[in-house]
């Protein structure tokens, strides 16, 4: 039995980066790291795109990345120690960011911005994630303005209609 059109996979209906782009919150490299943290959790995102002051994306912080600036190196050395802190003591680990930027928080060899055009298919959007190894692409328009973005969870519900 063939899929009638609505019932068939988003990638052979035709569906496109801006079909499937979300709006999100971006953040810069001069913003706090503790407001960045905070704007992770919110949304629930795997990481945030980094803007400049013109809004065109530069690169992706990794929400393991926060952990690491985060978390005290005793832990990440040996996570049998972080059993020693409490759950009521847990905010040790916002404590380890302290006054840090995001321009801190990003790794020293910056991996390249992972970003699509708006008219991309979503199986190129799938290669670009799978090929940089970031769960979250930007979607650009001609000026490499960011339009919005695509996470892995929204793009593997589009994929799979599910």
């Amino acid at each position: 039995m063939r899929a009638t059109n609505a019932t068939a996979p988003a990638y052979r209906r035709g569906m496109r980066a801006s079909d499937v782009a979300i709006s999100m919150d971006t953040v810069t490299e001069d913003m706090p790291a503790r407001e960045a943290a905070r704007i992770l959790a919110a949304q629930d995102l795997p990481g945030l795109i980094v803007v400049d002051t013109a809004g065109r994306p530069s690169t992706v912080l990794a929400g393991t990345q926060v952990l690491r600036m985060a978390l005290p190196s005793y832990c990440q050395d040996d996570p049998a120690l972080a059993r020693v802190i409490d759950e009521a003591a847990a905010d040790v680990i916002l404590a380890g960011i302290g006054d840090r930027t995001v321009a801190d928080l990003l790794p020293r060899n910056r991996p390249g911005l992972p970003a699509v055009s708006a008219d991309a298919t979503l199986l190129e959007v799938a290669s670009v994630m799978a090929r940089t190894n970031v769960p979250l692409v930007a979607v650009v328009d001609r000026d490499q303005v960011m339009t919005g973005a695509i996470t892995l969870d929204g793009l593997l519900d589009r994929i799979l209609g599910t």
